[in-house]
């Protein structure tokens, strides 16, 4: 039986992944790769997957959201939560159109930076 967003077994559903795919050092920065969909069911995977990238002490920390699908407001506020704990600051690279809306809406890409793509966040 797969649970989706909701809570309610779906026939056919795809299984949820975990969120935190990789996280890995490019240079002096740390890249935190998340996909899926981010929401309450699996927000403490994210804020322990960007935690554990912080504790590296990077010079910045990007959040690669290429693969993210969706993202609700326990996870946008985990991502809030890290970048004030990142002395580098956190930059979001290449999300999506919706989540790209979500950050608009919310008014976070007013306080994080949203790039294009991973390179341009490591620029």
């Amino acid at each position: 039986m797969i649970l989706p967003r909701y809570g309610h077994p779906v026939e056919g559903e795809r299984p949820r992944n975990e969120p935190v795919v990789s996280v890995d050092a490019v240079g002096d920065a740390v890249v935190v790769r998340l996909a899926g969909d981010l929401d309450l069911y699996n927000v403490e995977q994210v804020r322990a997957g960007l935690a554990g990238a912080i504790d590296r002490s990077p010079s910045r920390l990007v959040v690669d959201a290429r693969e993210v699908e969706f993202i609700d407001s326990t996870a946008l506020g985990a991502l809030v939560d890290a970048h004030r704990k990142c002395t580098g600051g956190l930059r979001i690279a290449g999300p999506q159109d919706p989540i790209r809306r979500a950050l608009q809406v919310s008014g976070i890409d007013r306080h994080l930076t949203v790039h294009d793509s991973v390179d341009d966040a490591l620029a």
